[in-house]
């Protein structure tokens, strides 16, 4: 077989492949012996009968083609892997010679990886926003616990701001009821914005068993986008009343016996989540300082093809009735028109972002360990609600994990070109990435050679101790009689 490559563009190639008959001719043969299994001829026992016979009954034709459409994945396979392509997407394969005895030509035009020139990763500067934890943030987090443990209690007034109530909905468009949108004895924060747009107006001012009429757009069910009328009766009026704040408080919700030592570990869980989101500032960061520097060129029909899927998402859920996806967007404030450029733009960065990585992780010649994979896959487990083997098993059926391994190798890339920047924050201190994004290379080289130190310190000191306790052994051990 002999294959040439032509550039089509910085990320798309056209594969000229041709194959002698001579390789294919193995391939030829066994498709015969298969067909004379099935094919029962008069006079010879199954899988006996000749070819000869066999191409008349048949056709050498309709088994030549089978051959050739069976034999091309491989082909192209191995025509990409002797030219040392990287491809991405599907490829288009066509035909453009087919003699019986001569050759068969093909060619297959690809999407492949562009080649990226990549600048100097020690020269990368990342600045991100300081940490600051102030006391509201703090007495917002205690705020959060005092409701946890807060109560209700009835009171004998209108409805206010920041009540609970208990509450009778109906609804009609066009004069008809609408029985999705009934409902009875429907506990709601008045305020919380969680139901329908103009509730919580309508509740606000109301006493028990008092209603009002309010109308609404429904986002939901069979008239979703409709206007309807809405009626609202409240059953039951209450107030949540919080505990004080003090030491018998703290011994309620934690573990602490003193009110400041909760404050004190509400703080550093305050500060751990500003490091988390610090940490994630920094991951964009680098791929947003890096996608400036670099040009990356984008291959036009993985583009499109992601476009493609996150539009069929998007008015899945719709039935794909684009006028009531148009009608969505209206509601949200957006159009269809903003919605397809947006979906382009973050296609498109996606898809750069990705290529920059893989190629960062090549000229890095950053490793999957399986460790790496482990902990991914316990993790998505977890989001998932599911058992990590079972999860594995869906990723193979589903043909996922090359797309798994793929996102934890650009995870590990991310982490080694946060490791070789310069990161400080707006005030100019300079941040350690450790905590987030694990140690450097050398560090992890470093805390290697500490631990094989001390492994062959051990084993020294093991050997040690055993040659003296054979040496104690050997002088306590009684002489030997020479008498004997």
């Amino acid at each position: 077989m002999k294959s040439t490559v032509e550039k089509l563009s910085p990320t798309r190639v056209r594969i000229n492949v041709e194959v002698p008959f001579t390789e294919l001719e193995p391939e030829i043969d066994k498709a015969f012996k298969q067909l004379a299994k099935q094919i029962r001829l008069p006079g010879f026992r199954p899988g006996k009968a000749p070819r000869k016979l066999l191409e008349a009954r048949v056709g050498r034709g309709a088994v030549i083609e089978q051959v050739v459409n069976d034999a091309l994945p491989g082909r192209y396979s191995e025509a990409v892997t002797s030219s040392s392509l990287q491809p991405i997407g599907q490829p288009e394969i066509e035909i453009t010679k087919l003699e019986d005895n001569e050759e068969l030509v093909f060619t297959a035009e690809v999407d492949v990886r562009p080649e990226i020139d990549l600048p100097d990763l020690a020269t990368l500067k990342i600045t991100v926003d300081p940490i600051s934890v102030s006391d509201e943030d703090v007495a917002t987090e205690l705020e959060n616990l005092q409701k946890r443990f807060g109560t209700l209690t009835g009171v004998e007034r209108a409805a206010e701001d920041g009540d609970f109530v208990s509450i009778d909905l109906s609804a009609t468009v066009d004069g008809q009821d609408v029985p999705e949108a009934a409902t009875e004895g429907l506990s709601h924060e008045v305020g919380s914005g969680e139901l329908i747009d103009g509730l919580d107006e309508a509740i606000i001012g109301l006493t028990e068993d008092e209603s009002r009429d309010f109308t609404t757009t429904l986002v939901a069910g069979e008239h979703a986008g409709r206007e309807a009328q809405v009626s609202v009766t409240v059953k039951s009026i209450k107030v949540r009343e919080l505990p004080e704040l003090d030491d018998e408080f703290a011994q309620l919700a934690s573990e602490f016996d003193t009110i400041e030592e909760l404050r004190s570990d509400l703080r550093e869980q305050v500060a751990r989540g500003k490091r988390v989101q610090q940490a994630e500032q920094i991951r964009d960061k680098a791929i947003e300082e890096l996608l400036e520097l670099v040009e990356v060129p984008l291959p036009e029909k993985v583009v499109q093809a992601q476009v493609d899927d996150t539009l069929h998402n998007a008015i899945h859920g719709l039935d794909h009735d684009e006028a009531k996806f148009e009608e969505s967007l209206k509601e949200q404030g957006s159009t269809r028109e903003e919605f397809d450029a947006d979906n382009r733009t973050n296609a498109e960065k996606a898809i750069k972002t990705q290529l920059l990585m893989d190629a960062i992780a090549d000229k890095l010649d950053i490793q999957v360990g399986q460790n790496d994979l482990t902990e991914r896959l316990v993790l998505m487990s977890r989001q998932y609600g599911v058992e990590p083997q079972q999860l594995l098993q869906m990723l193979q059926q589903n043909n996922q994990l090359p797309a798994m391994f793929a996102d934890v190798r650009r995870g590990l890339t991310v982490a080694a070109v946060v490791h070789g920047a310069t990161v400080t924050d707006t005030d100019g201190t300079e941040i350690d990435t450790t905590e987030f994004f694990g140690p450097s290379g050398e560090q992890a080289a470093e805390a290697g050679d500490e631990a094989v130190e001390a492994a062959d310190d051990t084993v020294e000191t093991s050997d040690e101790a055993g040659s003296a306790e054979d040496a104690d052994t050997a002088e306590d051990a009684p002489e030997a009689d020479d008498s004997k």
